[in-house]
């Protein structure tokens, strides 16, 4: 698991080490055993996206997809840099990603495979979503069901996490083996 502790001291570089140019707002710097994911918020697009006028709804989308592709290419050298040292001293993948108004994509992550046992009934579900066309696979439904719990139970999860933390509180200041 991943403590409080590690996740500030990351965030905390990623905040120091990025150019201040680059964002509106702190990065949201996530972080498991195997990545270390930065999303970064830049300015919104404004009255450029059409003048005058009121601009539609997919004139300002096509144009937040435009601002985030530009930043993309124009910083890409130098995240790189910046990925190569947080990857030496975290020993993490660093993927990336951009906040424009509402629109937000990932340009890299990490799929980790991970193993799991599974009842006939689970199977099933899995084999419901696949025939339905809502997964190509059992991989990619258990993907899907993990981003549906994920979604809903968002509160739940962050509950639990912290009961985490606090356990493993307890554990470090007991006695010492």
């Amino acid at each position: 698991m991943i403590t409080d502790k590690e996740r500030e001291a990351v965030t905390g570089w990623f905040s120091g080490r990025l150019p201040d140019e680059w964002t509106v707002e702190p990065p949201r710097v996530s972080i498991d055993r195997e990545e270390v994911t930065v999303v970064l918020t830049i300015p919104d697009v404004g009255d450029e996206v059409s003048g005058d006028a009121e601009p539609s709804e997919v004139a300002v989308a096509e144009a937040r997809a435009g601002r985030a592709r530009a930043f993309r290419e124009d910083t890409r050298e130098r995240r790189m840099k910046i990925a190569r040292e947080a990857q030496h001293r975290y020993e993490r993948k660093v993927s990336w990603g951009v906040r424009v108004g509402d629109h937000e994509e990932l340009w890299t992550h990490v799929s980790a495979p991970v193993m799991t046992r599974l009842r006939q009934p689970q199977r099933q579900v899995l084999d419901t979503l696949v025939e339905a066309g809502v997964a190509r696979s059992r991989a990619d439904a258990l993907a899907w069901c993990v981003r549906l719990v994920g979604q809903h139970e968002g509160d739940w999860l962050a509950e639990l996490r912290d009961a985490m933390t606090a356990v493993d509180d307890v554990r470090r200041k007991g006695p010492a083996a």
